[in-house]
């Protein structure tokens, strides 16, 4: 999709139909690479692609899941496990990525400034 910025300021990304449920991909967004994840049906998050731990840009291809009542991925190379909602690292908090604002506008996935 070409850099379409909405009329709420964002970003649009792709259609909801391009995210297989329970899935990331990556976005290149102004430089930075964003993991953008579906989970279920129409719950979206994002964070920063790249995981600080191994300097690679993977996390849009970890698993995830919940884990202690919290939305989270699993890096595929150390398997820390990073918040959805805040992009807080559990195993190293000084090791966070950063959460993006997500969102749906129709059908569509747009992206925000990061939330921190």
């Amino acid at each position: 999709m070409d850099d379409i910025v909405t009329t709420s300021g964002m970003l649009a990304i792709c259609d909801l139909d391009d995210i297989v449920p329970d899935t990331g991909v990556c976005a290149l967004v102004n430089g930075d690479q964003v993991a953008v994840f579906r989970i279920g049906e129409r719950e979206l998050y994002a964070i920063d692609n790249v995981d600080p731990h191994a300097a690679a840009s993977v996390l849009s291809r970890g698993l995830v899941g919940s884990l202690a009542g919290r939305v989270v991925v699993a890096s595929p190379i150390y398997k820390q496990h990073f918040d959805l909602r805040t992009g807080e690292c559990l195993e190293a908090p000084e090791h966070s990525v950063r959460a993006w604002a997500v969102r749906l506008e129709g059908n569509t996935v747009v992206l925000g400034r990061p939330e921190r």
